[in-house]
């Protein structure tokens, strides 16, 4: 085996044609050696390279004999000294940071702790059992690719739907899907789904975490698997699992699924976990980082650094503020832009990116990382706004050109609808956009990803047929997942075959998707929303990768029923950009002595006052959108003027007759969408109409009903 000095960059094993230079960081290590296996089960390598070259901090080598598929694995010595920080154990194999491809999934055992479990030391004691029979190896890949005419949507966030998605729970059961690709990259690109995604109007899927995750050592034992992935070991190798292909055939099917959705329009969003790893707490097993230099690539405990900060809930945390750390992250996030040619992230936990380095901090150095990098600057960054550290929850507080995910919008929408009283005010708010969370920092309405549901709690249909989380197959006594799920059951828990019940319900779901497609800011649906997906009341389906949390396409005519509505919700979103505007109202006459661009009402057509706003036992309101109130142009810049549209929430147990406000101009009112009857417009020929019981209409104002009267 020819070895050469080769090159300290770039980071990783990168295949030029020729050979593959392989060169990795450690500041702390006393010495690297690079293993070659032949297959993946392998205990032995049948190479050791000691990596001789260190040039800045970085060990490196040059093969020319190595090619594409090649597996290897690092083991890095130094010292194995818990209390200064520093954990190296050259027993133990690791995963290259930098790895874009991994060959499949760990076998847990006991060796692949860096201490001996049971020792009496705990983990002060080394162990020296040899992990390699235990570890997945990284794989050297060729990044050739025909990417043929591939270019990024680039779809303006006011014109941008988001569907977020498991890519095995999405066609895992689907009919439509051979059976040989369900579940993978390739079903995920396959043509129903694409038409199921492009007859809804998506414009970009979201995918939970598609980086290489590890499975729980204590799932595995109870039979389960980390099925949400957010668990990373691997933050530039695409998941194997989701792979139909053989060994580093992921990357290329991968790439497949983002031609494929591109070609049909839809932006590729990737769920990151750049918080934490899945080496867990000090008692966690030695896999990568922790034994390539612990000290610097994870927040330790000032005075004992022994332990770990966690900010996280999982044990550990990435010390993002370190230099080594943020390159880390900073070129997993171009890689999957340049050579994966995804179009955004959505960063779980992101307040641990504000810590800097323990405080929470807004103007936190990654930030400024970040919003000068000339390829980043050109995606979608969403921030997941809260830890699990003191003053976790910031949202409202990340900076300029980054959306965040509202709960405030959820948990408010949630309890409008359930009926709880006081919610007018809040709820305004957000239908609006939520300018008082965003606009003091000086952005936009797309800074509010708006959702009801999400992969993190109960779905959509269970949001309408539980109270309780029913968390009992996750094996941890119900005690998993959150208690405050806001949610109403509307006459018995779960299941039922109470004609009224089932109607209050599917009218519920109607009410809750067309709040959210009507209100200001960036939509979010959570799969299978649309088709009455239910998970059986489980709350925190992160283990179940089963039936539970696979999405059922076998719809009952209800499913069906509710499957048209979204998809007319959504082109009355497409279809009027004064739903869709991306700057916030002023409240102010779009002219001298002229209509507001944004006016409240009440049930007798009149603006609300102080004393309706603070009636805690009002659940009715009445947002009235004028058409002018536009900021969309046409492509000579002259805004895109649309009609007035007013949209009429009953949250309440009492019908309330609704008087239809005055609106200058020649024209009638047009009865857009009504979740107590759904189905096509109907014109309302009176003064008023009749706003039933927990139920939501909007009207639309113009010239082309009056001229359908008229005709």
């Amino acid at each position: 085996m020819r070895v050469w000095p080769g090159r300290p960059f770039p980071l990783g094993a990168i295949w030029d044609g020729e050979g593959v230079n392989f060169a990795i960081f450690s500041e702390h290590a006393t010495g690297v050696t690079l293993c070659l296996f032949d297959r993946p089960e392998e205990a032995t390598e049948r190479h050791r390279i000691t990596l001789r070259e260190r040039t800045d901090l970085v060990w490196h080598a040059y093969l020319p004999d190595v090619r594409p598929g090649q597996l290897y694995g690092y083991r890095v010595s130094g010292p194995y000294s818990p209390q200064e920080g520093h954990r190296f154990n050259p027993a133990k194999l690791l995963v290259d940071p930098y790895a874009r491809a991994l060959s499949g999934d760990i076998r847990w055992d006991d060796s692949l702790y860096g201490y001996s479990i049971g020792h009496p030391d705990g983990d002060l004691s080394i162990d020296g059992r040899d992990s390699a029979g235990s570890m997945p190896k990284c794989v050297v890949t060729d990044p050739a690719f025909s990417w043929g005419e591939d270019r990024p949507p680039r779809t303006p966030w006011s014109r941008t739907v988001i569907y977020e998605s498991h890519v095995r729970g999405m066609t895992r059961r689907h009919p439509g899907v051979p059976e040989e690709i369900r579940g993978t990259y390739l079903g995920m690109a396959y043509d129903p789904v694409i038409d199921h995604l492009t007859s809804l109007g998506i414009t970009a899927v979201e995918l939970l975490p598609v980086h290489h995750y590890v499975d729980d050592r204590e799932l595995v034992a109870r039979g389960l698997r980390n099925y949400w992935g957010y668990n990373s070991l691997g933050f530039l190798a695409p998941e194997v699992r989701y792979a139909s292909g053989g060994l580093g055939q992921q990357v290329d099917e991968f790439k497949s699924m983002v031609k494929a959705l591109h070609r049909a329009g839809i932006e590729v969003i990737l769920d990151v976990v750049y918080n934490h790893t899945a080496e867990g707490s000090h008692l966690g097993p030695t896999l990568s980082l922790r034994g390539i230099d612990n000290a610097c690539y994870y927040r330790l405990a000032p005075g004992n650094r022994r332990y770990y900060m966690d900010f996280t809930g999982t044990g550990n945390t990435i010390d993002v503020p370190h230099p080594r750390a943020t390159q880390l992250i900073m070129d997993s996030l171009r890689y999957w832009v340049l050579d994966m040619h995804v179009d955004g992230f959505r960063f779980d936990l992101a307040t641990v990116l504000m810590r800097d380095p323990f405080d929470v901090n807004p103007h936190a150095r990654f930030f400024d990382v970040i919003r000068q990098d000339p390829v980043l600057g050109q995606t979608k960054l969403i921030a997941e706004p809260w830890d699990a550290g003191p003053e976790g929850y910031q949202v409202g507080q990340f900076p300029a050109g980054w959306a965040e995910w509202n709960g405030r919008y959820r948990d408010c929408v949630r309890r409008f609808w359930r009926g709880d009283p006081g919610q007018v005010p809040e709820l305004a708010s957000r239908l609006a956009g939520s300018s008082d969370l965003y606009a003091p920092g000086g952005r936009r309405t797309n800074a509010s990803v708006n959702f009801v549901t999400c992969h993190d709690g109960f779905t959509l249909t269970d949001l309408v047929s539980y109270e309780h989380k029913h968390n009992e197959a996750n094996g941890e006594g119900n005690r998993d997942g959150t208690d405050d799920n806001a949610s109403r059951n509307w006459g018995t828990e779960g299941p039922t075959e109470s004609p009224r019940i089932q109607r209050s319900r599917e009218r519920m779901k109607r009410n809750l998707l067309a709040t959210l497609l009507f209100s200001q800011g960036v939509p979010m649906l959570l799969a299978g929303d649309e088709l009455g997906r239910t998970q059986g009341g489980n709350n925190n389906a992160y283990c179940q990768d089963n039936e539970t949390s696979w999405i059922d396409w076998s719809l009952s005519p209800r499913d069906r029923d509710l499957l048209t509505f979204t998809r007319q919700a959504l082109r009355i979103f497409r279809a009027n950009p004064i739903l869709r505007r991306r700057s916030f109202f002023t409240g102010a006459p779009l002219s001298p002595g002229g209509p507001k661009d944004l006016t409240w009402i009440r049930p007798d057509g009149n603006e609300m006052t102080p004393e309706d706003w603070s009636a805690a036992h009002n659940h009715v309101l009445g947002m009235l959108i004028d058409g002018r109130a536009t900021d969309e142009v046409n492509e000579r810049g002259r805004p895109i003027y649309g009609d007035t549209m007013l949209l009429l929430l009953n949250g309440g147990a009492q019908s309330r007759y609704f008087v239809l406000p005055a609106v200058g101009g020649p024209g009638m009112w047009k009865e857009m969408l009504n979740t107590a009857r759904p189905g096509p417009p109907r014109l309302v020929r009176g003064p008023a109409l009749n706003l039933v019981a927990q139920s939501l209409i909007l009207l639309r104002f113009g010239e082309e009903a009056l001229r359908s009267v008229r005709g």
